[in-house]
């Protein structure tokens, strides 16, 4: 595990989006495992900023959505497709059809959960996967359990999940009560892990998550076992582990 600090939300931005483009420079028909949310905006910005420049190239990547709410159309202006094409995809050669996101309006949960599945196996797996964590310490939509869920699969929400997404709706009632993640399993097979980080409001729940036992009641503890797992976060995010511990950040 390697933790680099960034003094603020822009400086995390660039650091993490330096990683992100040294993949597709490098490996030009990359898988990459995209997120949503508020902190992965300023990634993209500079991704679109970059690829303004002629700097990169994504004409030959593959991308794999971790999550989409259930019920949601991908022209609803919540839904995860919608984000992505709004926030990235519309804005760099990504081509479209190259892109996936679960079918949030599937009538067939089950089916389409095991359909997404396949996907990411017909891409190859995936090379580099971006996550942001929740304040549940959820990964994608995995939610404290009593086990990992290992594939693709509907979840209900946790209500601190809710609420905390209860601002991009016009209320908390609005916000879905159901999502469609991917599993643990793909996550922990890429081949690289890339999480994001800032505000004090995710210091505590970092902390647990990268030095706290190993558990599902706190999700993304499980990346303590990945062997290429690359932190990015700003001061604020990284007060609890620089004070508890100092000598893990880079």
């Amino acid at each position: 595990m390697k933790i680099i600090s960034a003094p603020d939300y822009q400086s995390m931005s660039r650091k993490a989006a330096n990683i992100i483009s040294a993949q597709v420079i490098l490996f030009p028909n990359s898988v990459l495992g995209l997120a949503t949310g508020s902190t992965p905006l300023g990634v993209y910005q500079q991704l679109i900023e970059w690829y303004k420049k002629d700097d990169i190239d994504f004409s030959k990547v593959h991308s794999v959505n971790l999550d989409e709410y259930c019920g949601l159309s991908g022209e609803h202006e919540q839904s995860y497709r919608y984000y992505m094409n709004t926030n990235f995809f519309n804005h760099v050669n990504l081509p479209i059809e190259n892109t996936n996101v679960p079918n949030g309006l599937a009538k067939d949960i089950d089916a389409e959960c095991k359909r997404y599945d396949n996907v990411i196996t017909s891409l190859g797996g995936i090379d580099l996967q971006l996550l942001g964590i929740g304040h549940t310490g959820h990964i994608g939509f995995n939610e404290p359990d009593d086990d990992f869920d290992k594939t693709t699969h509907c979840v209900k929400l946790n209500q601190k999940t809710i609420e905390a997404n209860a601002r991009f709706f016009e209320n908390a009632a609005e916000v879905p009560q159901h999502a469609l993640t991917m599993g643990i399993k793909a996550i922990m097979q890429a081949k690289k892990l890339l999480l994001v980080a800032n505000g004090s409001s995710k210091a505590e729940v970092l902390c647990r998550s990268l030095f706290g036992p190993i558990t599902p009641e706190v999700p993304a503890s499980i990346l303590q076992l990945h062997n290429d797992l690359t932190v990015v976060a700003d001061a604020e995010a990284l007060a609890v582990i620089r004070q508890q511990y100092p000598s893990a950040i880079g």
